[in-house]
């Protein structure tokens, strides 16, 4: 610090930086003036020019005399009204206005839009339709962060069909259900009971990745569950296997944890009463995080591999008898 006050330009110069540099903005007079007293005495709409000293004499504390040199004439407008703008390190006038980012074309997610969901649903006679109303529904805003739909994978005409709860980052990417950490150990159990993902048909309740891999909300799950079911409609699997809690508490309407569902079989009931047996078992994305209970996704994909087999064994479920010889209608 210097001791002297700066008396050349250069050592003014040198302390205003400082003062920049250290915050300092705005210039203050020796005496401390009490400007919230000013302000109250102050009536409204009138200017300071303005004011009779009879109005102010009560409130405004008196200042101390200051010399004439430094006395700021109170007739001058043009310094007590448009007082200089503060110092800043930036020009205002030079900085160029963002860029108006285009509104999010989403949609406030409401019972209208699961009613669109349920009739688009009903309406596809196809899965190649339903694939083409799920890409234009705009009913969830799941789709607005996602960067593509995830609509299925496999043989659509499999005996099995296997349902997730969501896309993650992987799947997200290459729009396709399971092809990441937890798509490879799906594979593996597949394969361990003769099948792969040309003898099943892979899908998932949420077609659109949310963001974060958070999990869905209530509302986004029931506005996409009208596509799952009719999904699952369309494909007629003789089993089903649900990967995960929320894929057995939607499609099962069941409120029962994971642990406490797999290993039992229960009934999925499609929307034209067709009943399908589906086994809830644990998440491939659970097991890569909890190795020791892959014992229990074992025994459960090995009574989904008996289910199978004795399902193909069995004849075809319409079987009516015609003059005492059995038809069987396939």
């Amino acid at each position: 610090m210097t001791a002297a006050s700066p008396r050349t330009p250069a050592e003014i110069a040198e302390l205003l930086a400082f003062y920049a540099s250290a915050g300092v903005d705005d210039a203050l007079e020796d005496t401390p003036i009490n400007r919230f007293a000013e302000a109250a005495a102050a009536p409204v709409g009138r200017g300071p020019a303005e004011r009779r000293p009879a109005e102010r004499a009560p409130t405004a504390p008196r200042r101390e005399a200051v010399p004439e040199s430094r006395t700021v004439p109170e007739q001058a407008p043009e310094r007590v009204e448009n007082p200089p703008a503060p110092f800043s390190g930036l020009d205002a006038s030079n900085i160029p206005d963002a860029p108006a980012r285009p509104p999010a074309a989403a949609a406030v997610p409401d019972e209208g839009q699961v009613l669109l969901a349920r009739q688009l649903a009903a309406r596809a006679t196809t899965l190649d339709e339903l694939r083409q109303y799920m890409a234009g529904f705009d009913g969830c805003n799941l789709k607005f962060t996602a960067k593509n739909l995830v609509f299925a994978d496999g043989n659509p005409n499999a005996d099995l069909m296997l349902v997730g709860e969501a896309p993650g980052r992987d799947e997200d990417l290459e729009g396709l259900p399971f092809v990441g950490r937890s798509g490879r150990l799906l594979d593996r159990m597949l394969a361990a009971i003769g099948l792969d993902r040309g003898s099943a048909y892979i899908a998932n309740v949420i077609p659109w990745r949310p963001p974060g891999n958070r999990t869905p909300t209530p509302h986004e799950t029931e506005i996409c569950r009208p596509f799952i079911e009719r999904q699952i409609e369309l494909v007629n699997p003789k089993v089903l296997v649900n990967l995960g809690g929320p894929s057995a508490k939607t499609l099962l309407n069941t409120a029962e944890g994971i642990l406490r569902l797999r290993g039992n079989w229960r009934v999925h009931t499609t929307a034209s009463g067709i009943a399908i047996p589906a086994m809830p078992t644990l998440h491939p994305a659970y097991l890569l995080r909890t190795p020791a209970h892959k014992k229990l996704a074992w025994r459960d994909f090995l009574e989904v591999k008996a289910k199978l087999r004795a399902l193909a064994a069995s004849p075809s479920p319409i079987v009516r008898a015609l003059h005492g010889t059995e038809l069987v209608i396939p």
